[in-house]
C-alpha cells in the first residue's frame, strides 16, 4: 500500500512518530479532547442560530411595530407677511386640505374617473384645463396622494365624502388669506398646491406642500413655508392605543416684514384708481420709493386682482376671469413693462451733456419749436424733428422744466455746428444709471430692457440715422425701460449719485445695497436737481401745478407716443423734500388722452398725503 494511501489517521502518526518531542496519548485522553471538539461545534452552531434568530425577531418585531404605529403629518402655517408697520398683508386660516388617492384613482374605469373630475369641477376645485381629464398622468408619478385644494368649508368636505368615499381623504390644515386683497397682490403674489416640477427641483418637498407661485410669496417661500410636525401612535390590532402619542410639533414659517407702507400705498391706489375713471383710461401704475436707501414703499399696478382668487377653491369663476382679462392683471408691470420713458430720461441726458462737456447748464440753445436737419433722399425737404411748442432760447434748467425737445435733440444727436452725445455714449450712460438692466428687486418677473444701437439695428435689417439719436434723446424710439428703472434713476439724482438695489423686504442685514456709485458725477447730477426744481417753481414748469405746496418738490414730467402715435402713455417722476428727499414717486397712466399733465393731480395729493402723515407726523411706532 502506498503512503497516500494510509488512513488520516496513520498518516498523521507517522509523522508525528518521527519527533521525538511527541507522544503517544493515552486511549481516555484522545477521547476526552474529540468530545470536547465537538461540544464546541454544536456550541457555536448554536450560538449563530440563536443570533440569527434574535436579529429576525427584532426585525419581526420593528415590522410589527411600523405596521401598528400610524403617522400623521401636521400642517405647518406659513409665516405672515406684515408691512412696515406691522400690519397684516398675508395671514393663515384654519381649513381642510383635500387629497386624491391616486392608486385607487388609477384603478377606476374611465368612466368612473370622469364621474369623479366633474363631482370635483362642479365643486370648484379643478377646471377642463386639470392635466386628469385629458388622461395626463405623468404630474403624479411615484406619489401616492396628490393634494388638490386647501380652503375646503365644512359643507365641502360632507359632500365630498359622501360622493366620493375613499377616492379623497381630508387632512386639517391652513390655507393662505390676504386682508387687503387686491391691493397687494402684485407685490404679495399668491401661494399654490405643490406641482411635479417643484418635487423634481427640490427634494425636500412633501406632496401635501403648499408653496409660493409668484411675488413675494415666492422670492422667500423657503423662510415662509414652514416645518410639518408628525403626530406617532401605537395602536393593537384592534385599534385600541397602546401607548401615549408622540408629537413633533410643526415649526411655524418666519414671518417676513415689508418695506411697503400699506395706508401710503391704499390711498395712492385709490387716487390713481379716481384719476384713471376720470380720464377713462384703464392702465396705471404707482412706485413710491426712499431715495436714501432703496426702500420700497409702494408699488402697485391697475388693473389689480384678487389673489385670494387662487387660493380658495370656491372661486374658480373669479380665478377664470382674471386669467382671461385683455388687460393682464397677473403681469406686474411695474417691474416687467416696458415703456418708451419719455422724457423722463431727459435728466439723465443732462448729466451726460454736462460731464462730457457737450453743454454748460447757462449755455442756451434756441428753440423755435422743431429742428430741421437735411434729407439725404430728398436736399430739398429737410427732415422736422418737432419741440411740443415753441420754446425760444433755453438752457439746461429751462430746457428741464419746460421739458424742449429741440434742446435734447441738439445735445444728444447733435447738429452741423454742434457735437452731441451720439447713440454709443448715450448707451454708456444710460448703463451707468441702470438703465436696461434689471434693478435686483427681490420680485420675479422683471425686465431688463431695451437699449437700442446700430448693431442692433442691422440685425433687424435696418440703419441707424441721425433721427434714431435724436428720438432716444427725448426718451422716445426703440428706447425700453421699465417704470422701476425709471424712478430707482431718479432715486440716484435725488440723494447724489448713489444707485441702490430696490428693495420689498425689511432686512438690516441684507440691505441697503449700493448697486452703483454714482457720486463722482456729483457737480453735473446737482445741477440737474436745480433744473428739476424749476419744473415745479417756474410758471412756465411742466408742473407747475405742484408749486403751491408746503414742501420743496423736484419734479420731471413726460410723456411717449405709442401704436403707431395714436396715443400717449403719461409720466411723472419726482422726488420731496428736495433739499432732503424722503421719498420719491413715479406715477404712470396708459393712453392718457391729455399727455404728462393728467398724472400731476395724483402726484399732488400723493406727495401731500406723504408730507403731512409721515414726515411732518410719522405714524406712531408699532
Amino acid at each position: 500500500m502506498k503512503r497516500t494511501d494510509l488512513p488520516i489517521e496513520e498518516y498523521l502518526s507517522d509523522e508525528w512518530a518521527n519527533s521525538s518531542e511527541v507522544r503517544e496519548l493515552p486511549l481516555s485522553t484522545a477521547s476526552a479532547i474529540g468530545l470536547g471538539i465537538c461540544v464546541s461545534v454544536v456550541l457555536v452552531v448554536a450560538a449563530v442560530r440563536m443570533v440569527a434568530l434574535a436579529q429576525g425577531y427584532e426585525a419581526f418585531s420593528a415590522r410589527a411595530l411600523a405596521n401598528l404605529t400610524a403617522r400623521e403629518t401636521i400642517p405647518a402655517p406659513r409665516g405672515l407677511i406684515l408691512d412696515r408697520n406691522n400690519v397684516v398683508l398675508a395671514d393663515n386660516e384654519p381649513s381642510f386640505l383635500l387629497f386624491l388617492d391616486l392608486e385607487k384613482f388609477l384603478q377606476q374605469d374611465q368612466r368612473t374617473r370622469q364621474h369623479i373630475l366633474s363631482l370635483l369641477q362642479k365643486e370648484g376645485i379643478i377646471d377642463n384645463d386639470f392635466p386628469f381629464y385629458k388622461g395626463d398622468f405623468s404630474s403624479i408619478k411615484e406619489r401616492k396622494k396628490l393634494l388638490l385644494a386647501s380652503g375646503l368649508q365644512q359643507q365641502q368636505v360632507i359632500r365630498l365624502s359622501s360622493q366620493l368615499r375613499d377616492i379623497v381623504s381630508f387632512e386639517y390644515g391652513f390655507h393662505r388669506v390676504y386682508p387687503l386683497a387686491p391691493l397687494f397682490a402684485s407685490i404679495l403674489g399668491y401661494t399654490g398646491m405643490v406641482r411635479k416640477s417643484d418635487l423634481d427641483q427640490n427634494p425636500h418637498l412633501d406632496t401635501r406642500d403648499v408653496i409660493g407661485y409668484t411675488g413675494i410669496e415666492a422670492v422667500y417661500d423657503s423662510d415662509l413655508r414652514g416645518t410639518p410636525g408628525t403626530r406617532e401612535t401605537l395602536r393593537d390590532a384592534r385599534g385600541t392605543k397602546l401607548a401615549k402619542e408622540k408629537i413633533t410639533p410643526p415649526k411655524v414659517g418666519k414671518t417676513i416684514q415689508l418695506t411697503i407702507d400699506a395706508e401710503f400705498q391704499e390711498f395712492f391706489w385709490k387716487r390713481l384708481k379716481k384719476r384713471l375713471h376720470a380720464l377713462g383710461s384703464k392702465v396705471g401704475v404707482g412706485i413710491a420709493m426712499n431715495p436714501q436707501n432703496g426702500e420700497v414703499l409702494a408699488l402697485f399696478q391697475i388693473p389689480e386682482f384678487d389673489n385670494n382668487a387662487f387660493v380658495a377653491p370656491e372661486k374658480l369663476a373669479a380665478r377664470k376671469q382674471i386669467l382671461e382679462n385683455p388687460l393682464s392683471p397677473l403681469f406686474n408691470r411695474a417691474v416687467g413693462g416696458l415703456y418708451n420713458p419719455g422724457s423722463t430720461v431727459k435728466p439723465l441726458v443732462g448729466v451726460a451733456a454736462l460731464h462730457d462737456h457737450i453743454i454748460t447748464p447757462k449755455e442756451t440753445i434756441f428753440s423755435p419749436g422743431y429742428l430741421e436737419v437735411p434729407n439725404p433722399y430728398d436736399p430739398q425737404r429737410p427732415s422736422r424733428f418737432l419741440d411740443w411748442r415753441y420754446q425760444g432760447n433755453v438752457n439746461l434748467y429751462s430746457a428741464i422744466a419746460k421739458s424742449s425737445n429741440v434742446y435734447f435733440y441738439v445735445v444728444g444727436g447733435g447738429t452741423k455746428r454742434r457735437k452731441g452725445l451720439g447713440i454709443v455714449r448715450l448707451r454708456k450712460w444710460w448703463q451707468r444709471f441702470g438703465l436696461g438692466e434689471k434693478t435686483g428687486i427681490d420680485l420675479p418677473g422683471e425686465a431688463e430692457g431695451l437699449l437700442p444701437s446700430p448693431d442692433y439695428f442691422q440685425k433687424k435689417g435696418k440703419q441707424w440715422r441721425l433721427g434714431d439719436t435724436y428720438n432716444v434723446s427725448i426718451g422716445q424710439g426703440a428706447l425700453l425701460v421699465t417704470p422701476l428703472q425709471i424712478l430707482n434713476y431718479i432715486s440716484a439724482i435725488a440723494n447724489g449719485g448713489t444707485l441702490y438695489v430696490p428693495h420689498l423686504r425689511h432686512d438690516p442685514q441684507k440691505f441697503p445695497k449700493i448697486l452703483r456709485d454714482l457720486t463722482s458725477y456729483h457737480d453735473e447730477i446737482k445741477e440737474v436737481q436745480k433744473g428739476m426744481e424749476h419744473t415745479v417753481r417756474s410758471p412756465e414748469g411742466t408742473a407747475y401745478l405742484l408749486h403751491d405746496l408746503p414742501f420743496t418738490v423736484a419734479a420731471k414730467t413726460g410723456s411717449a407716443q405709442v401704436k403707431h402715435r395714436t396715443q400717449e402713455n403719461a409720466f411723472f417722476v419726482g422726488y420731496a423734500p428736495a433739499e432732503n428727499p424722503q421719498i420719491a414717486i413715479l406715477v404712470l397712466i396708459e393712453n392718457s388722452k391729455e399727455g404728462s399733465a393728467n398724472t400731476i393731480p395724483v402726484a399732488y395729493d400723493v406727495l401731500q398725503w406723504y408730507y403731512e402723515h409721515r414726515i411732518a407726523a410719522p405714524p406712531p411706532a408699532a
